[in-house]
Protein backbone atom coordinates (compact mmCIF):
# COMPACT_ATOMS: atom_id res chain seq x y z
CA UNK A 1 0.00 0.00 0.00
CA UNK A 2 1.23 3.46 -1.12
CA UNK A 3 1.46 6.20 1.48
CA UNK A 4 -0.53 8.21 -0.11
CA UNK A 5 -3.35 5.57 0.11
CA UNK A 6 -2.49 4.72 3.68
CA UNK A 7 -2.90 8.75 4.47
CA UNK A 8 -6.11 8.73 2.73
CA UNK A 9 -7.79 5.88 4.28
CA UNK A 10 -7.18 7.60 7.83
CA UNK A 11 -8.33 10.95 6.77
CA UNK A 12 -11.58 9.37 5.37
CA UNK A 13 -11.92 7.17 8.48
CA UNK A 14 -11.27 10.42 10.48
CA UNK A 15 -14.01 12.37 8.51
CA UNK A 16 -16.35 9.72 6.78
CA UNK A 17 -18.86 12.72 6.09
CA UNK A 18 -16.52 14.76 3.89
CA UNK A 19 -17.03 13.95 0.17
CA UNK A 20 -13.65 15.42 -0.85
CA UNK A 21 -12.31 12.85 1.35
CA UNK A 22 -13.92 10.05 -0.01
CA UNK A 23 -13.68 10.83 -3.46
CA UNK A 24 -9.53 11.14 -2.92
CA UNK A 25 -10.02 7.60 -1.18
CA UNK A 26 -11.58 6.38 -3.56
CA UNK A 27 -9.37 8.30 -6.62
CA UNK A 28 -6.17 6.51 -4.05
CA UNK A 29 -7.93 2.83 -4.92
CA UNK A 30 -8.44 3.48 -8.35
CA UNK A 31 -5.05 3.77 -8.84
CA UNK A 32 -3.90 0.76 -6.78
CA UNK A 33 -6.51 -1.17 -8.51
CA UNK A 34 -8.86 -2.11 -5.97
CA UNK A 35 -11.85 -1.30 -7.90
CA UNK A 36 -14.08 -3.05 -4.97
CA UNK A 37 -13.29 -0.94 -2.77
CA UNK A 38 -13.34 2.20 -5.18
CA UNK A 39 -16.60 1.35 -5.77
CA UNK A 40 -17.74 1.59 -2.13
CA UNK A 41 -16.32 4.98 -1.52
CA UNK A 42 -17.17 6.12 -4.76
CA UNK A 43 -20.77 5.36 -4.15
CA UNK A 44 -20.19 7.12 -0.86
CA UNK A 45 -19.04 10.02 -2.34
CA UNK A 46 -21.92 10.52 -4.84
CA UNK A 47 -24.34 10.25 -1.64
CA UNK A 48 -22.86 12.95 0.21
CA UNK A 49 -22.09 15.47 -2.64
CA UNK A 50 -23.88 17.03 -5.56
CA UNK A 51 -21.27 15.86 -8.49
CA UNK A 52 -21.06 17.82 -11.66
CA UNK A 53 -20.44 14.54 -13.39
CA UNK A 54 -16.41 13.36 -13.01
CA UNK A 55 -17.14 11.43 -9.86
CA UNK A 56 -19.91 9.59 -11.81
CA UNK A 57 -17.71 8.84 -14.96
CA UNK A 58 -15.27 6.96 -12.74
CA UNK A 59 -17.94 5.25 -11.12
CA UNK A 60 -19.54 3.89 -13.77
CA UNK A 61 -16.04 3.07 -15.69
CA UNK A 62 -15.38 1.03 -12.00
CA UNK A 63 -18.81 -0.22 -12.42
CA UNK A 64 -18.37 -1.60 -15.78
CA UNK A 65 -14.79 -3.32 -14.98
CA UNK A 66 -16.36 -5.12 -11.96
CA UNK A 67 -18.97 -6.40 -14.62
CA UNK A 68 -21.42 -4.66 -12.94
CA UNK A 69 -23.48 -3.51 -16.57
CA UNK A 70 -26.70 -2.57 -15.53
CA UNK A 71 -25.41 -0.22 -13.14
CA UNK A 72 -22.67 1.15 -14.88
CA UNK A 73 -25.40 2.33 -17.28
CA UNK A 74 -27.36 4.09 -14.36
CA UNK A 75 -24.43 5.49 -13.22
CA UNK A 76 -23.96 7.36 -16.67
CA UNK A 77 -27.81 8.18 -16.68
CA UNK A 78 -26.64 9.83 -13.50
CA UNK A 79 -23.57 11.56 -14.53
CA UNK A 80 -25.22 13.11 -18.06
CA UNK A 81 -27.72 14.38 -15.60
CA UNK A 82 -25.40 15.83 -13.35
CA UNK A 83 -23.14 17.13 -16.18
CA UNK A 84 -25.66 18.63 -18.22
CA UNK A 85 -27.22 20.47 -14.99
CA UNK A 86 -23.83 21.85 -14.39
CA UNK A 87 -23.11 22.81 -18.58
CA UNK A 88 -20.28 20.58 -18.89
CA UNK A 89 -21.08 19.44 -22.36
CA UNK A 90 -17.94 17.86 -22.91
CA UNK A 91 -18.39 15.54 -20.00
CA UNK A 92 -21.58 14.37 -21.30
CA UNK A 93 -20.22 13.73 -24.53
CA UNK A 94 -17.86 11.40 -22.49
CA UNK A 95 -20.83 9.60 -21.16
CA UNK A 96 -22.26 9.37 -24.62
CA UNK A 97 -19.42 7.58 -25.90
CA UNK A 98 -19.31 4.50 -23.05
CA UNK A 99 -21.35 1.76 -24.03
CA UNK A 100 -22.01 -0.16 -21.51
Amino acid sequence: MTDRLATMRVMAAKQPTNPLARFGLANELLKAGLLDEAEVELAAYLALHDDEGNGWLRYADTLHALGKQDAARAACDKGTEAATRHGHATLVSEFEEREY
